[in-house]
């Protein structure tokens, strides 16, 4: 028997599904900018989020290829991860069963889309390649869910900065891709205030703590109307600070998302909610 049976379940019907999902073309028009929470190694053990986020995948075309900022790549100045194909995957946490350091996701030659970020960043801002970095687990994780033949371009874009003027102008950079087909991705936890969940919450029981649910309504709010302004003030204004986000490097990465979006201004779609762990999974899709 597997040690993730919950997991081979669901490849068992996103295989073949993703076997015969349409490819974009550009008569489809721009793909989507999106948010997502990823969670960690243990989404692969929660049969309804896994089956969220490929829905959620398979609801659009297959990306000709996917551009994404995970929370656990805090590095400046800007860095794409290593474009060849298959490179090694980062198992960057601790103290899991060993079968979770043993996935792999192997994804195919991501160097054209490398090319064309550089080349959409300024002079002043030239784009290093860590050329043996490959994907950490706030991409591989929802992406082998998400897209479980691996058959897409995957690169990873580093979180260069926390200031959410930046990051949405880095994302008004990126948003030329979705034209291209590339799918582009900013990827956190809307509230991660680990150390303040309790012994019930890390089993999976409770219901989520104040700060977590505030900060989550706060924010479903602003997303829905497109306040982008009170989004960016969240360290001062947001119910549930600091505790939603001790360290701010899972919620930053949204700037990017909505910085690529043709309107960062305009309403959301929230495409998944709810909780796990006492955390607010909240995922939206941009225009």
């Amino acid at each position: 028997m597997s040690a993730l049976p919950l997991l081979d379940r669901h490849l068992d019907h996103a295989v073949p599904a993703s076997r015969a999902q349409r490819t974009w073309t550009p008569s489809d028009g721009p793909l989507p900018s999106i948010y997502l929470s990823h969670g960690a190694p243990p989404l692969l053990e929660d049969g309804t989020w896994m089956r969220q986020l490929f829905d959620w995948a398979h609801g659009m075309p297959k990306p000709a290829a996917i551009l994404i900022v995970s929370a656990h790549w805090e590095s400046a100045p800007l860095s794409v991860s290593g474009t060849a194909a298959g490179t090694p995957l980062v198992y960057d946490f601790g103290g899991f069963a060993p079968h979770f350091y043993r996935l792999q996701y192997a994804t195919p030659d991501a160097s054209a889309l490398a090319r064309r970020v550089a080349g959409l960043m300024p002079d002043s801002e030239p784009v290093h390649e860590h050329r043996h970095r490959g994907l950490d687990h706030g991409a591989w994780v929802p992406l082998m869910v998400m897209y479980p033949l691996g058959d897409v371009p995957v690169l990873q874009l580093s979180l260069p900065t926390h200031d959410p003027d930046r990051l949405l102008d880095l994302g008004r950079r990126l948003r030329p891709l979705r034209e291209e087909g590339v799918l582009v991705v900013g990827s956190g936890f809307m509230t991660h205030g680990l150390p303040f969940l309790t012994r019930e919450h890390w089993t999976g029981g409770g219901t989520p703590p104040a700060w977590s649910a505030d900060f989550d309504a706060w924010a479903a709010e602003a997303l829905e109307r497109g306040d982008v302004d009170t989004l960016a003030r969240f360290a001062t204004e947001a119910p549930g600070m600091p505790f939603a986000h001790p360290t701010v490097e899972h919620y930053t990465p949204l700037f990017v998302t909505l910085g690529a979006a043709d309107r960062p201004d305009a309403p959301t779609k929230a495409v998944i909610d709810g909780y796990f762990m006492g955390l607010a999974k909240r995922s939206i899709q941009t225009a």
